[in-house]
């Protein structure tokens, strides 16, 4: 495959966005604010300064933790709709920089389905985004299935990313460990849940692409496997299988040993560029290309990983 180097862990909020997810009674929208995370050409120049510099051709935009996952469907339509509409304007203008994930208005599995045709069918999205859970609901929930029968029927993405919500524990979010501890405790949760329930072998063409190295899953997969007989036995195959069937980004900020170790648990054909930016900018932004460089993987590894491993994950190619 010609090298094509994308990132898929990319976040843009437009303030219209924002500004309508907190009318309708989201009351955290300001950290995603003043961040450069916006559509102005300020903020647009210095995001495609970063990618040129690290040789990136595309970001793959997606907005999680700030999806719009509202308990009234008509207000997770239409957000759901601005989201998308704002995406597929920012890749029409800029088609060279960017793709997207569609946010889609859960829990609400008929309204998903209809607006997943819309933004594939219609604006050209490559997959869809959600957060590790979903108004409480595990992903794992039967509500999400026929989601996934849609995915699956079109060989799409469900990439994951966390919520924000450490968890549910007051032992993570009481003690300021939300994003530090929480995300990663995320990201392995709902993998499990997935997991156990059978989903990766239930649909094997959807493509579940999971954050942060995959959290603590590279070090769990011989423990979850020991454990299984006895706690999870109806699970339908070993975790270390199904963890097989996952791809995942490599937001690991920077540290060498945790990309070598999800490398060396699920393969590193598995593993695909990330940047979160703009929570990684600047000088961290260019250490998320090259502590994957400067790892110490095979060469055809860290090739895969950078140029080639995305493009053949969302169907892309360089022409």
């Amino acid at each position: 495959m010609t090298p094509l180097r994308i990132d898929v862990h990319a976040h843009l909020w437009t303030a219209q966005y924002l500004d309508r997810l907190e009318r309708l009674g989201k009351s955290d929208t300001a950290t995603q604010r003043g961040i450069g995370a916006g559509e102005g050409p300020a903020e647009l120049d210095h995001r495609f300064a970063l990618m040129d510099r690290t040789d990136i051709a595309l970001q793959v935009l997606s907005v999680p933790p700030q999806s719009p996952h509202l308990a009234r469907e008509s207000d997770a339509v239409l957000l759901a709709r601005v989201a998308n509409d704002a995406y597929a304007e920012l890749v029409a203008h800029w088609p060279d920089r960017f793709r997207a994930f569609a946010a889609l208005p859960l829990p609400h599995p008929e309204a998903s389905l209809r607006e997943l045709a819309r933004a594939c069918d219609e604006l050209g999205m490559v997959g869809v985004g959600v957060t590790t859970t979903v108004l409480g609901r595990s992903l794992a929930d039967p509500v999400f299935h026929p989601l996934y029968e849609e995915l699956d029927r079109r060989g799409a993405v469900l990439y994951i990313h966390p919520s924000g919500e450490g968890a549910a524990s007051p032992l993570i979010n009481g003690h300021g460990l939300t994003w530090m501890v929480g995300a990663p405790v995320e990201d392995t949760v709902a993998a499990m849940h997935l997991i156990l329930a059978g989903i990766p072998l239930r649909y094997p063409r959807m493509r579940i692409l999971v954050s942060h190295l995959g959290g603590a899953l590279p070090m769990l997969l011989r423990r979850l496997d020991d454990h299984l007989a006895f706690e999870s036995p109806q699970t339908p195959e070993r975790p270390s299988l199904a963890a097989l069937r996952l791809w995942y980004d490599t937001v690991g900020h920077c540290h060498p040993p945790a990309l070598i170790a999800a490398a060396a648990s699920f393969g590193a054909d598995r593993l695909v560029l990330g940047t979160d930016f703009p929570y990684e900018d600047g000088e961290v932004f260019e250490r998320a290309v090259s502590y994957v460089e400067d790892s110490g993987l095979p060469a055809d590894e860290i090739t895969g990983i950078l140029d080639t491993n995305a493009a053949a994950l969302l169907g892309l190619s360089e022409s």
